[in-house]
């Protein structure tokens, strides 16, 4: 056993919390400061954040001619994000839901995910499919954009009151800055650790991929949802998982089929893609329930993403 990847095992889990801590902190100010709903910032700039590992992973398999890995990513953590990280943050404790959630957020989420599939149905998704998609991220940011600007402005005077001067502003930003790049790295650092351990152990690739890939992108979307979570921030972890699906699909395949288009063989993802509509519209029912997503609906997701990672290794 290489001792040292151990400990960048250990150093990359040490970097995912203090990150997530950070980013956290960091954010939640930096809204109250400018008179921002937290859950916008967890809508917009934590989920940004979150979904880079994905990015980065996405654009890699692609210039190494691996679409399916690029794609199997995105769907891989679109299912865990909804199935192991909200399952787990609810079972730390039950999440509130704010009802703009289930008005707004949740229906453009679902319906990112099924211009995705039309989208996929030919084999491929083209130039002009990414760029379809990143418009439409584009088009999402602008109205979150506009609403903050306007919310701000109405909400000034008492921000000022909270004491949010510039340099508390700028302090803030800088803390969310830092733990994003900390969360980014210890993810970074974990996965590549965790694949030389497992191979060391002689586990197979296949498993290295369904195992660490897919979950190994989605730890910042966990570390900062479990750390909001603690931290009472519940509109911040539900924001972050919503948006990171949003960006997800029209930020990070948009992008990577924008630079590259990719190619892939749409009837060996259909089961993984219903999964993951099936995923997406549960949220529907279980947040419906006094806006709150609670333990057992927490423990009903999480079985079902166990029983899907079962089934993968079937």
């Amino acid at each position: 056993m290489d001792y040292t990847q151990i400990g960048w095992f250990v150093t990359g889990l040490l970097g995912l919390y203090f990150g997530a801590e950070w980013m956290v902190v960091g954010s939640s100010r930096l809204a109250i400061s400018l008179g921002i709903k937290p859950i916008v910032i967890g809508l917009t700039v934590v989920a940004f954040g979150t979904s880079s590992p994905e990015l980065a992973v996405s654009l890699l398999a692609v210039f190494e001619e691996s679409d399916g890995i690029a794609i199997g990513n995105i769907i891989g953590s679109n299912i865990a994000n909804i199935g192991l990280i909200l399952g787990v943050s609810a079972l730390v404790s039950p999440l509130k839901v704010e009802l703009s959630i289930l008005r707004r957020e949740l229906p453009i989420m679902i319906g990112a995910s099924l211009l995705f599939i039309v989208l996929l149905l030919d084999g491929q998704i083209s130039f002009l499919d990414g760029g379809l998609l990143f418009a439409g991220l584009l088009a999402y940011l602008a109205y979150h954009i506009r609403g903050a600007i306007k919310s701000a402005s109405e909400n000034k005077a008492s921000a000022e009151g909270k004491g949010g001067g510039e340099i508390n502003r700028a302090r803030n930003a800088l803390l969310t800055v830092v733990g994003m790049a900390l969360l980014i790295g210890g993810a970074n650092l974990m996965v590549d650790a965790g694949i030389v351990i497992a191979r060391t152990l002689g586990i197979s690739e296949v498993v290295i991929g369904i195992a660490l890939v897919a979950v190994g992108t989605s730890l910042p979307e966990l570390a900062t949802s479990i750390i909001s979570t603690l931290r009472s921030e519940s509109d911040i972890s539900v924001g972050n998982i919503i948006g990171s699906n949003i960006f997800n699909i029209m930020c990070v395949i948009g992008l990577v089929a924008m630079v590259m288009p990719l190619s892939v063989n749409a009837n060996e993802l259909y089961v993984e893609l219903a999964i993951m509509m099936l995923f997406s519209f549960a949220l529907i029912p279980f947040m419906k329930t006094g806006f709150v997503l609670n333990r057992i609906e927490g423990a009903i997701l999480l079985a079902g993403y166990c029983i899907f990672i079962i089934w993968l290794f079937i």
